[in-house]
């Protein structure tokens, strides 16, 4: 402990505060220096964003806005998950016949044409063509079968719509 206070009483110690004096100085004006350009560059970016105006209140407006942006898309997102789920219901599947119903008619006039939906439900639509009259019969598909007899050409119907997954049309 004496070496201690004789060292602070030293010429050598004085010299030796002077300098660690002079360099957190020299420190100091180096930080006010950065901090007055940091200032200045900051004050210019906020006039130029605010264009003149209260830079606070801009600010709330554009976070405002994004907010605005955010709720419209959570409402979009909502509203294609109930487009998604309906339109499993919709027409997906489409399978056609063509056939000759009768032997005097000449060409594949009459048809059968399955529309269905992802579960296999939907329609069979079976139009038969003949020289004096035409007509079309409806029967209710559900999960790809019908409570009424189904014809061969309403089978190939069904069945090429069910294994297709697109809409796609065949003679």
């Amino acid at each position: 402990m004496d070496k201690l206070l004789e060292f602070i009483n030293t010429d050598n110690f004085l010299l030796i505060l002077g300098v660690v004096t002079i360099i957190l100085i020299i420190f100091c004006i180096i930080l006010f220096t950065k901090y007055y350009k940091l200032n200045k560059r900051y004050n210019n970016f906020i006039k130029k964003m605010s264009k003149g105006s209260n830079f606070e209140e801009t600010l709330k407006i554009y976070m405002k806005k994004v907010n605005d942006v955010s709720e419209k898309n959570e409402e979009i997102i909502k509203y294609c998950q109930k487009l998604d789920n309906n339109i499993s219901k919709c027409i997906k599947k489409v399978g056609i016949v063509r056939y000759n119903a009768f032997k005097d008619t000449g060409s594949d006039l009459s048809f059968t044409l399955a529309l269905l939906n992802e579960a296999n439900t939907g329609v069979v639509l079976n139009g038969i063509y003949s020289r004096e009259m035409s007509n079309i019969y409806a029967k209710p598909i559900t999960n790809g079968k019908s409570n009424y007899t189904i014809s061969e050409q309403e089978k190939e119907a069904i069945d090429k719509a069910i294994n297709s997954d697109i809409i796609e049309i065949r003679d």
